[in-house]
């Protein structure tokens, strides 16, 4: 694996983490649980997915993957915005982990992009 797959990697696990952590902090009212919990699932979801996608088999198997990874990473900027939206939180306890979901959503929409370019260029 490439030295950017490994960064990706430890990124994305960081996303979950600080994510996992920003889900501690939502108030006990059954709105904010069961947003805490499709965010926790989705960002969770981004690390273990992209892990997996590196560890494909094949390359529609790594498009499959990433596939998965990249509607995650896009499902998590949409509860976070709710979160910000509602407020459970203040949005300044939002904001980072915001923006880290829609770079994570561009590099991994990126990325899917040309796995699909080059699958195309492997069936001519």
């Amino acid at each position: 694996m490439s030295v950017e797959s490994e960064e990706l990697k430890k990124r994305a696990r960081t996303f979950a983490v600080a994510v996992l952590r920003l889900v501690d902090k939502l108030p006990q009212t059954i709105g904010a649980q069961v947003v805490g919990r499709q965010l926790a699932r989705s960002a969770t979801s981004v690390s273990s997915n992209y892990v997996a996608a590196c560890s494909a088999r094949s390359r529609a198997e790594f498009i499959a993957k990433l596939c998965i990874v990249n509607e995650e990473s896009d499902e998590s900027v949409n509860w976070l915005e709710i979160i910000a939206l509602v407020p459970y939180l203040p949005g300044s306890e939002v904001d980072g982990h915001k923006r880290e979901a829609i770079e994570l959503r561009a590099i991994f929409g990126r990325s899917l992009g040309t796995a699909r370019r080059h699958a195309e260029g492997d069936s001519r």
